[in-house]
Parts: structure tokens; sequence; C-alpha cells
């Protein structure tokens, strides 16, 4: 014996953890809330469950959030925890005019559930033409297929400006990082709280799961991989979209016309800017590179008239 274990103890057939199929109905039912309302967090999910006749506690909501990658999107002190040894860099977009491809990149990790567990999904979009540039499909949390999906994008695609993450572990890890700043590029991350910060990625996930993940009902991690690849087939080069003009994102991505998008910023210099200027424009996001267009924006509001939110989302079309 080694350290006290019995070798029969070692070398005995495990058998697989039963799935608590509770466990599993409720984590669809806060999956599908979840992609309807993401700001819901685990307070106000237990009270849609409780209206939906279930019995449970936040603790249980909590865990299966956590289990999922869901957290809300409400300012708090739990959204998008990272490691805490994990270097967190500033949110750089913020009043940023997006006017070419690989100008931004952006990624997400979004919850897939299955009949008998569940999967992860991440995706890299360009932001000017909301292309899903690479994405990877797991049954892990682990960075090692996010890192993955980054280095297929960037040997596709090139090499963007500007890369853009939340705060999760698997993006602020050593592994994830190191290849973006191998690759000269500015890393942004979003700010704790800001639902709009990485809105584009949000989207994507609705678009993903409303139109094909739960109309499809998939059954294993193979019919996953076979039915997400048809759909951003289909998502990249025949789904039109509005915010395009109806253009699809494989067209705006190679025209470079008809796409574009900027993250308004209201608050004039409450985030840092980017230490270098970008390359589209030459045009820094600093406070001061950005107060004649702030101004700009404000002397436009006629009295009477809203103004646009704080950290409202324009596209151009």
């Amino acid at each position: 014996m080694l350290a006290s274990v019995s070798r029969a103890t070692v070398y005995a057939q495990q058998k697989p953890r039963p799935v608590d199929e509770s466990d599993l109905l409720l984590s669809r039912l806060i999956d599908e809330e979840y992609t309807r309302r993401p700001f819901y967090g685990s307070r106000k999910m237990v009270v849609f469950l409780k209206a939906m006749g279930h019995h449970i506690n936040r603790k249980r909501v909590r865990r299966l959030m956590r289990q999922m990658g869901l957290a809300g999107m409400a300012p708090g002190p739990n959204t998008s925890r990272p490691s805490p040894e994990h270097k967190i860099y500033p949110y750089r977009l913020r009043g940023v005019p997006v006017v070419r491809p690989n100008q931004v990149w952006s990624t997400d990790i979004t919850y897939i559930r299955l009949p008998r567990g569940f999967a992860y999904l991440v995706a890299i979009i360009d932001w000017y033409s909301r292309r899903v540039l690479s994405w990877r499909i797991s049954n892990s949390m682990e960075a090692v297929f996010c890192v993955d999906c980054l280095e297929d994008a960037l040997r596709h695609h090139g090499t963007p400006e500007v890369f853009n993450s939340d705060q999760g572990s698997q993006f602020t890890s050593a592994a994830f990082t190191e290849v973006l700043k191998r690759e000269g590029v500015v890393i942004s991350m979003d700010g704790r709280g800001r639902a709009f910060d990485n809105i584009f990625v949000e989207r994507l996930w609705r678009s993903v799961k409303h139109e094909d993940v739960y109309l499809k009902g998939y059954a294993s991690m193979g019919e996953l991989l076979l039915g997400l690849t048809d759909y951003f087939a289909f998502y990249n080069g025949e789904r039109p979209h509005q915010s395009l003009g109806n253009k699809t994102p494989n067209l705006v991505y190679q025209s470079a016309i008809g796409g574009g998008a900027t993250i308004v910023d209201k608050f004039g210099g409450a985030v840092e800017g980017t230490p270098v200027p970008l390359r589209s424009t030459g045009v820094s996001s600093t406070p001061e590179a950005r107060s004649g267009a702030t101004a700009t924006t404000e002397s436009k509001a006629k009295p009477g008239q809203r103004r646009p939110a704080v950290n409202e989302v324009e596209c151009a079309a």
C-alpha cells in the first residue's frame, strides 16, 4: 500500500456518477431564462423558478449558474470573477469608432445544455462585420479550448488591433494573454457590471440559441459540433443582419463596406484609453482625443429630445 491506500481501491473500476435529472431540468430553465434576460442574477432566478413551481433555494441556483458559467450583467461583486493572480486589463473601446474589419475582435463563452450534461461554446467575432471568425466547444471551462480558438482565428484571419473579452479566468490566464502579446495586440477587458461592453457577442449567443440550439435539441457533443458547423456557416454566409443593412457578415468582412460600431462614452474619462493610436484611424481613445467627439454628440441633443444612454450601442448600417 502507498499512503495507506490499497491497490484494489486505486485500480477498481469507477462507476459513472449518476445524473441528477432535477438539476438538468433546472439548468435548462435557467439557461432559457438567462438567454432572454441576461441581467438576471441568482436572486431573480430563484424568484423565476419558484413562479414556475420549483421549490429551490439560492444556494442551489448559484451552484447551477456557476457550473454553466452564468452571471447576471447587473453590477455586483460576483460578475466574471477572474483568478486573483491574473492581471486585469482596462476596457479600451468606449467611444472608439470601429471603422474596418480586424480593428476589434472580441470573445466570450456560453453554456449549451445537453440531455445528459452540458457543453461550453467559445467564439471570436469581428466587431465591424459581426463575422464569427473561429469557435470551439468543450465539456470543461479550461483555458485550453479558448487558446485553441484564438490561435485558429489568428492563423486564418490575421491580427486585430484590439482584442476584447470579459474578466473570466480563461481570458485573463497567461496562456491566453501571452498569445495576444506575442502578436502585438492591444488587450481590452470588460468593466465589471458593464452590460454593453461586449454586446455583440451577447447578441450572437441569443441568435445561436434561439435560432439553432433550442430548435434542434442536440443529444450529444458530436451532434452539437455538426449542428453548430452548419449554423455558423449559415450565420456568416446567408443570414441577413439588420445592423449591416441586411448584408451578410462574410460580404461586409470581405468588402470592408457597410459595417462598424461604437460603444458610446458619456463618462468622458471614467476609463483608461488605448496606450497607442489605432492603426485604422491614427486616433487614440484617451479622454483628450475623444473630447471633441463627445462635445459634438452632446450638441446634437435638442430640448426635449432623448439623449443616448451612457452605454448605448451605435451600429452603422
